[in-house]
């Protein structure tokens, strides 16, 4: 060939080089075959953006990443970020990115984002179906998920599960309303009461994002001022976001809220309505035609448009908790919720927990209280009953209720009910020797004997009937009751009061109200009915048995299940009158004689700060088979100045009882060791333990291993 038939040659002689180059590159790419279409099993990709990285819910650490798919063209329309898909995930179907094959079958998950490009080489499982159209995830609630997963040690799919309900698609069908516009700011009203009140709410109204520990006055005002403060940040407009302990407290503000703004203003969600009406619920908010939601702990993560206020009722109550993987707590949600969207933050209730007390502490919330003479205005009159006047009462030996409190029910039975508090419920559940106090346990078990309506001793463990007992301790046959359950007691003040109207409100049938004529009304606590016209008085007893408790709360949530009991009593100037059988040196009883659950808070919060235990630090607890945990401690890279509390057996979970999160499974022994950290590691922590568990369970470790950071209970 001569140079003229070479590419460049002939007319091209004497051309520059890079002029040479170009002809070369130009002639290569006309003779090259043109591209094919990028293919999958014969079926054609999207044309833009053929890369889907999706979420699949699989609940584990070791797969808590992306997974990158290919997008087939005809789901390029409806496989958008945000939709729900179905994905083919296993050995033969899809290589994870590293090249490992992992599990097999369909499975859902989250479309988070369409990719020019996967950084996975090999050949990508392409998406099987696209589930629904509807956009339920954005980034917005992404970032929160992923905050909490990081912050519990816990897996983004879990958090996930509890923060998109289940789909409904007769819900998806069905429209949204058209959103309604601002309404005008409220009045004040019931807030006045309070020093920073007004200032409160002309700041949510106005735009602004205060944050606040409210100590609400004792009575039934509470629900039109969480109204009121929602109202003021819907006249701004922006969202509003409230979180209750239970569905009572939800369906008062509910009924606050409508007489206030009237329907279509705000949604409730709740685990009680169905799937279908939650779901559209759920949807109205996510679709922006409803700015205000109210509801459970299922609620926290509503997505609430340009949000303006988190706030949530009784932080310290144990349905704020929840029971399913990572096991967030409310409180801890909004506070990330307030961060993230720079909104206002309302922690309220009528006690205090030493976590609210360390938000004022540090500055982060201001107090939100009435002065001393509104609280003394408010407030019912407190007296008490210590263990030395019991001995001394020939009636409260007899029957166990001294004349104190007696008198206080006669008395108030003249104006109106009469609320008495009992701290369990069912007949006697638990025994003790009369002399000395020891617990009276099975000789066959050791569980708890307890005292039935024919007389008869039997356990609580194990059923058998027990007869004969004696102490081991002192020798004694005389036996007592621990705690007399709510039955008893209403039998009790049944016989002692027979034209009187006796009901009971618990665990099997909780009263939401109660008329305001003469009634004993006997509850355990938190499931008190309202009043109409509020109670005459209260008993609360046997306050020794909530105080002993082996736990770091049982003060602090001892005060918290009494003040919410004598916040449905009538003020002092009325008449009201509250008899707490405790001994009346201790701090929680004189903290509710003073009507003062923020002081007692700030001293709790002072004694935790000296001795390292939480909220001040941070813990974790670990709980598993004996030898599993001790694996586990010395596979973990703790923080540096991480300490190990344990590991100590834990109590056996008696067959036939519910199993509490973390607990063992009936009949098997579990250890448990706590790792505390100073402040400013949590996130360390968390860390740490979550790759732990996660290289852990990617070596196929069978042996359960229970992780859980903040445990409600340390004792």
């Amino acid at each position: 060939m001569s140079s003229e038939d070479e590419p460049g040659g002939g007319g091209a002689q004497g051309a520059p080089p890079e002029q040479l180059a170009l002809i070369r590159e130009s002639v290569r790419q006309a003779k090259a075959p043109r591209a094919k279409p990028r293919t999958w099993r014969g079926a054609a990709l999207a044309r833009e953006l053929p890369v889907a990285r999706v979420l699949v819910d699989k609940g584990v650490l070791h797969l808590d990443r992306y997974f990158d798919y290919a997008v087939p063209e005809e789901l390029d329309a409806e496989a958008q970020p945000g939709v729900r898909v179905r994905v083919r995930f296993g050995a033969g179907r899809h290589r994870v990115q590293g090249g490992r094959r992992e599990g097999g079958g369909l499975i859902d998950g989250f479309l988070i984002e369409r990719r020019a490009e996967s950084d996975y080489s090999g050949p990508l499982a392409a998406l099987a179906q696209v589930v629904s159209p509807e956009r339920v995830l954005d980034e917005e609630l992404l970032g929160l998920a992923r905050a909490v997963a990081d912050r519990y040690a816990g897996s983004l799919a879990d958090v996930l599960q509890l923060a998109v309900p289940p789909r409904n698609a007769r819900a998806e069908r069905r429209p949204s309303p058209e959103p309604l516009p601002p309404p005008p700011a409220p009045e004040a009203g019931s807030w006045a009461r309070y020093e920073q009140g007004p200032a409160f709410l002309e700041s949510l109204a106005s735009g602004g994002s205060p944050r606040a520990v409210w100590n609400a006055l004792p009575g039934p005002l509470w629900c039109e001022e969480i109204a009121r403060a929602v109202a003021a940040t819907l006249s701004s407009g922006r969202g509003a976001l409230v979180v209750l302990p239970d569905g009572r407290a939800v369906a008062r503000l509910d009924t606050a809220l409508t007489g206030l703004l009237g329907e279509g203003r705000h949604a409730v969600l709740t685990a009680d309505a169905g799937p279908e009406k939650r779901y559209a619920q759920w949807l109205a908010v996510r679709r922006g035609s409803v700015r205000a939601v109210i509801g459970t702990r299922a609620a926290m993560f509503a997505p609430v448009r340009d949000l303006g206020l988190v706030a949530v009722w009784d932080d310290g109550d144990d349905n704020h908790s929840e029971q399913h993987a990572p096991q967030p707590h409310a409180r801890e949600v909004l506070l990330l919720r307030a961060a993230q969207d720079r909104c206002g933050f309302l922690l309220g209730g009528w006690s205090c927990t030493v976590e609210a007390a360390q938000l004022v502490d540090t500055g982060w919330a201001r107090p939100l209280q009435a002065a001393r003479e509104r609280v003394r205005a408010a407030a019912p009159l407190v007296r008490t009953v210590g263990d030395q006047d019991v001995a001394r009462d020939e009636a409260a030996r007899a029957a166990r209720l001294p004349t104190l409190a007696w008198q206080a029910v006669r008395e108030g039975l003249r104006h109106g009910p009469v609320l008495v508090q009992v701290p369990r419920r069912g007949y006697v559940p638990r025994m003790a020797c009369a002399t000395c106090r020891a617990p009276a346990r099975c000789r066959h078990c050791s569980g708890p004997l307890e005292a039935h309506g024919s007389g008869d001793l039997r356990c609580g463990w194990c059923g058998r009937t027990e007869s004969g007992w004696h102490c081991p301790e002192c020798g004694g046959f005389r036996l007592r009751a621990q705690v007399v359950g709510a039955r008893r007691t209403a039998e009790e003040l049944g016989r002692a009061f027979p034209a009187v109207p006796v009901r009971t409100s618990g665990r099997e049938h909780v009263l939401d109200t109660v008329p305001g004529t003469p009634a004993v009304v006997v509850s355990t606590p938190g499931a008190e009915p309202v009043a109409e016209g509020g109670y005459a008085a209260a008993l609360l007893l046997d306050g020794w048995a909530m105080l002993s408790r082996p736990d770091l709360r049982a003060g602090e949530d001892a005060l918290r299940r009494w003040m919410g009991a004598a916040s449905l009593v009538r003020p002092q100037p009325e008449g009201g009158t509250v008899v707490v059988v405790a001994e009346p040196t201790l701090r929680p009883v004189q903290a509710l004689v003073r009507w003062d659950p923020a002081g007692y808070a700030v001293r709790e919060l002072g004694e935790r700060g000296e001795l390292g235990f939480p909220p001040v630090s941070r813990m974790a607890a670990v709980a598993g088979p004996g030898e599993a945990v001790a694996d586990f401690l010395r596979a973990v890279d703790l923080p540096p100045q991480a300490e190990v509390l344990g590991p100590v057996p834990m109590p056996v979970t008696p067959a036939g009882r519910p199993r509490r999160p973390g607990a063992p499974p009936p009949g098997e022994q579990w250890d448990r060791a706590l790792v505390r950290v100073p402040p400013g590691s949590g996130a360390a922590l968390a860390g740490a333990l979550k790759a732990a568990q996660a290289a852990r369970m990617a070596r196929g470790g069978s042996t359960p291993v229970s992780v859980r950071i903040d445990p409600p209970d340390i004792g």
